[in-house]
């Protein structure tokens, strides 16, 4: 998507309060001056919206990147609204495609199994808010290759452009490089840390009160993240 687009994504999740900013502890154990919760997006407004922005990146994809895909797959848990709300913005574009998602659990009656949705078949996107250790995307391609299909690309909201391990040893790649090299598919985010940065140094930050962040921030980048580039 545009620099213009990314921007306004990163504008809606900080007034959604989806994107905030402070002291959090990661699953890494690395103090963060920022934290990105997916799971905020709970009421139909914000989950409309966010889905816009998935239609628009995908859209961008198949345009600028050639992606082809048959069915969206959206990882319990998270993965599962996001995945079935972008199938809803992209019918309303005229895009009508399926989609699918995983139980935790197999169910032992009914129709069985952990699959419910549209059967896992052809080219598939996996759907999810963003990638930490990547277990989700591990599992779900296991999935989907097992059912006979193709998992082609991952679609995620926020690449933290992070580097994986832990505060004490962290890796050299993050956890969106290992997916793309470990399964060798394409892995596009409506935005990234850097375009977060981009927005600590503009105007309406100042304007905000959020400006102050953007050098915690920046530093914080440095020390556990990845070249832009990759």
């Amino acid at each position: 998507m545009s620099s213009t687009a990314r921007a306004q994504f990163i504008r809606f999740a900080i007034a959604s309060g989806i994107l905030r900013f402070g002291s959090f502890r990661t699953k890494a154990g690395r103090m963060s001056p920022y934290f990105f919760n997916a799971g905020l997006f709970h009421d139909g407004a914000m989950l409309g919206r966010i889905a816009q922005f998935y239609a628009d990146t995908l859209s961008a994809a198949e345009h600028e990147a050639g992606l082809r895909y048959d069915l969206l797959f959206g990882p319990a848990y998270k993965g599962i609204t996001l995945a079935s709300a972008t199938a809803v913005a992209l019918a309303q574009r005229g895009r009508n495609v399926g989609f699918a998602y995983n139980r935790k659990e197999a169910k032992d009656h009914g129709e069985g199994g952990t699959l419910v949705g549209a059967p896992l078949a052809g080219r598939v996107v996996i759907v999810d808010d963003v990638i930490s250790a990547g277990t989700s995307v591990r599992e779900s391609v296991d999935l989907i290759r097992g059912a006979g299909a193709e998992p082609v690309a991952v679609l995620i909201a926020l690449d933290r452009q992070e580097r994986g391990g832990t505060a004490e040893a962290p890796t050299d790649r993050s956890a969106v490089q290992e997916v793309r090299a470990l399964f060798g598919i394409p892995v596009f985010s409506i935005a990234s840390l850097d375009d977060v940065l981009e927005f600590l140094d503009s105007e309406q930050a100042g304007s905000s009160g959020l400006a102050p962040w953007r050098d915690q921030v920046a530093a914080y980048r440095a020390r556990y993240g990845v070249a832009a580039a990759d």
